[in-house]
């Protein structure tokens, strides 16, 4: 597994070693000691979801906040997206800076948001399946997020704006001028 640590610290692209033949192909998709090896500490992931969704769905930004804090382990197992972590950890020299990452069930690859991030995807085929190992369980009440098309990021989603599909929540969710106020920062 080769693993390219992003311009956001502690923020890994990962890619497996894939063994190809006449029959089809097979790789590890997630090796604890190979991980430990990469971030340095060993997560403990304890939830695995997934999620399955039409062209032109945004999902995020979102995250967990305080002691339910969530690192993520995303994959795509269906379908191409693309997948953008914002750094919201105060005090990083990186705060506010995003990376966005093509994830394809054909590239494989994999990418690792710590805690103190955002997270979203959207989706670039007909539909994707997103699997994502989480170290610590969802508590509803420590959800937090920022409005995925929030200018002061610029983020490209990969999809003409008039084509993409928010949810309700994600609508209506804060701009990142209100994220930081909340949280006491700038």
């Amino acid at each position: 597994m080769k693993s390219i640590e992003t311009k956001l610290k502690g923020c890994f692209i990962l890619e497996p070693t894939i063994y190809e033949d006449e029959r089809g192909y097979f790789f590890e998709a997630y090796n604890e000691e190979k991980f430990a090896q990469i971030l340095g500490s060993r997560p403990h992931f304890v939830q695995d979801n997934q999620s399955q969704s039409q062209y032109g769905v945004v999902r995020g930004l979102h995250m967990q906040a305080g002691e339910h804090a969530q690192a993520k382990l995303v994959r795509v197992m269906e379908g191409k997206v693309i997948d953008v972590a914002v750094d919201v950890r105060p005090g990083s020299e990186t705060y506010g800076q995003s990376v966005a990452v093509e994830l394809s069930a054909e590239n494989k690859r994999q990418l690792y948001v710590p805690r103190g991030f955002l997270h979203g995807f959207s989706v670039l085929s007909e539909t994707a399946v997103f699997f994502y190992k989480c170290d610590n369980q969802y508590h509803q009440a420590s959800e937090d997020g920022v409005f995925p098309l929030d200018q002061e990021f610029d983020i490209d989603w990969g999809i003409p704006e008039a084509d993409i599909i928010l949810s309700q929540k994600d609508q209506t969710a804060q701009t990142f001028a209100s994220f930081k106020e909340k949280h006491g920062i700038g």
